[in-house]
Order: structure tokens, then sequence, then C-alpha cells
């Protein structure tokens, strides 16, 4: 696939979509030309920029119409309802949306009436039946593997547990799958799988006991996971284990916990990105489950090409709500009884690269 640059110029594209502009690429000049917008969450996560030059790519390869457009931050659903009342006014064949939260559910509705084919990338709405397919990991699956991971880890011991969320005021299916799937994963009763934090604080998990310390929000950014991390901290400096929603809120909890001098503390994650992998390998994270933002913007492409010029729609995958990109831990400490790849070939594989 392709390799993100950090030029000056990339960085002021990033910026102008960040702030609300629109980006097109792909010839427009023949008026057949299927046009496709993509709307992701923010411009300023490794992960939504990836899946933008991915979706840029597979545009110029199927000779796709692409504008791109962005939440000013996550969370910013106002920012998605714009951008999809603009891709209905230019009369684009389809959508490919991060959903920023349930505000923009009647918004895809109205873009679905008027005949575009709207398709979620990572984050399934609620209900998922909002678009009319989600391209998207399982993330209740990536979940669950960092909990059987931690679990096999700790070999008994008790353990103390943060957890690093992306919201507390409003529900998102990535948020809740994640959480619930790590705790899931530990052997520790979920109850509601749809809502975070209703589990029991104390109790005991596959190998031993537990007590869940906190649930706090990160917005998904490294400012928000070091924040989270500094306020678990004041309620108890003995956390050996740190549920966290993504890479930057990692990144950022690892920060407070140097800060705090707390040591030999479990950090597992989900994302998988090329600086996610290297910092598994530097051991900031211990564990992390890879998505591939790539390959859901290729087919989210390919897909509205194909169904605009008459061919079959999309299947979700057996058993599920929605097409499954794939997962998979990377780990330079294998548990026995959790397939994982080491950060060598989670490097060679970060972001759906080929």
């Amino acid at each position: 696939m392709i390799e993100r640059t950090r030029t000056a110029a990339g960085l002021l594209a990033v910026a102008m979509v960040a702030g609300g502009l629109t980006a097109a690429c792909g010839d427009d000049s023949g008026s057949d030309q299927v046009s496709v917008a993509l709307i992701t969450k923010n411009s300023t996560n490794p992960f939504f920029v990836t899946m933008q030059e991915g979706a840029k790519q597979a545009a110029t390869a199927e000779g796709v119409k692409l504008t791109i457009a962005a939440g000013k931050a996550d969370g910013d659903e106002a920012g998605q309802v714009q951008a999809i009342e603009d891709a209905i006014a230019r009369g684009d064949k389809g959508i490919l949306i991060t959903p920023n939260g349930p505000g923009v559910n009647p918004a895809i509705k109205k873009a679905r009436d008027a005949g575009l084919y709207v398709i979620a990338l990572d984050t399934p709405p609620d209900p998922a039946n909002t678009v009319d397919i989600t391209f998207a990991t399982d993330n209740f699956k990536a979940g669950e593997l960092i909990g059987k991971w931690t679990a096999a880890q700790l070999a008994g011991k008790p353990a103390t547990i943060a957890m690093l969320d992306l919201f507390n005021d409003k529900i998102v299916s990535v948020d809740y799958n994640r959480d619930q799937g790590f705790l899931t994963g530990m052997g520790i009763d979920a109850k509601d799988k749809k809502r975070n934090g209703d589990e029991a604080k104390t109790g005991s998990y596959s190998g031993g006991t537990y007590s869940i310390v906190c649930n706090e929000p990160t917005n998904g950014a490294e400012d928000g996971g070091r924040t989270a991390m500094e306020r678990c901290l004041t309620k108890n400096p003995s956390v050996n284990v740190v549920y966290t929603i993504n890479e930057p809120a990692a990144v950022g909890a690892q920060k407070a916990l140097k800060a705090a001098g707390t040591k030999d503390v479990l950090v597992v994650s989900i994302d998988g990105g090329c600086d996610g992998v290297k910092q598994v390998k530097d051991g900031l994270i211990n564990a992390t489950s890879q998505q591939y933002p790539l390959k859901m913007a290729e087919l989210g492409i390919k897909a509205i090409k194909q169904i605009a010029t008459g061919g079959e729609k999309p299947k979700t995958s057996a058993g599920l709500d929605f097409f499954d990109t794939g997962v998979t831990l990377v780990t330079d400490k294998p548990a026995t009884g959790v397939e994982s790849i080491d950060s060598t070939e989670g490097a060679t594989r970060c972001w759906g690269k080929s």
C-alpha cells in the first residue's frame, strides 16, 4: 500500500481538512464519474490520516472522484453532519464515514433517502442498519485479545485496573465494544456489553482477583490519555494494568505513569499503527490489537464504485452485522493460548500495508 509522509505540504493539507475544508482528488472530466465522500472523525489521529491516504490511492486506481472531510475533533458530530449535507448537495454516489456518534444518524438517513449508498468504516453505528454496511475491525474481538493476553501475563497476580475509554458523554460502539471485549477477555463479567462501567468494581478475573480503579474518558488523544491516567493514579497509585482505547491515549498514559514514578504496569491498547508497533518494540505499549484502515478505505471505495456501476452490493461477514476487516495481536511477550505476532512482523503489516 503506501507509507505516510510528514512533509510540510502534507501537514498543511491535514490542517485544511481538520478546519472543515474539503479536498478532492481524481479526474472529474467525465460526467459519469462516480463521486464519493470520505468523512472521518478527525484529521489529526494517524489512524484517520492513513485512512484518508488509503482512500485517495484507491480512488485514483478506480477512477473515482473523492472528496475528503472530517470533524474538527473526535466527537464532532455537527461537522460530520455538515459534510453529509455537502455530499448530498454535490450529488455524490456514496459516503464513507467513521461516525462520531449517534447525532449523525438522522443525516445518514437523509443521505440514504436521497439515494446515496452509505458505508461506515471502523465504527459501526448504533443501530448497525443506520448505514448500508460497515467495514470494520471486530472491535469486541480486538479488546478480547488484549484482555486474554493481560490475564495470561498477570499469572494469577491481583489486577488493579485503569480503564481509559473514549467518551463519558456519548455512547459509541467502538468505545463500548473495545472496553467490554477487554473485560471479557480478562474473564470479568461485563454485564451489559453496550455500557461501560456497569461491571462489578471488584471480584475475580480468570487468574485471580481484580479491582477497577476508574473509567476515564480520553477522547482518543494523547493529552486526554495523560489527564485520564493522572486522575486514576490519584484514586489509586497502585495501578498495574492500563487498558487504553487507542495508542495515542496509551502514549499519554505512559507519560503520566513515568511522571508519577509508577513502574511494572501492563499497558495494552488497540490500533496497531506504525507508530504504535514501534511503541510495542520500545516497551511503551506491551500489547496492541492491530487493525487495518487502509483495507477499510480501499474496500469502501471499490464497493461504492461497483454499486454505482450496476454491480452487487457487499455482504456482511458470517455471523456478524458488519464486514470484518481483521485484527491481529501484536506483542513481543507472547502468551500461551493467545495467538499473536511480534513487533517486527507487526511493522510489515501496520495500517494494512502490503
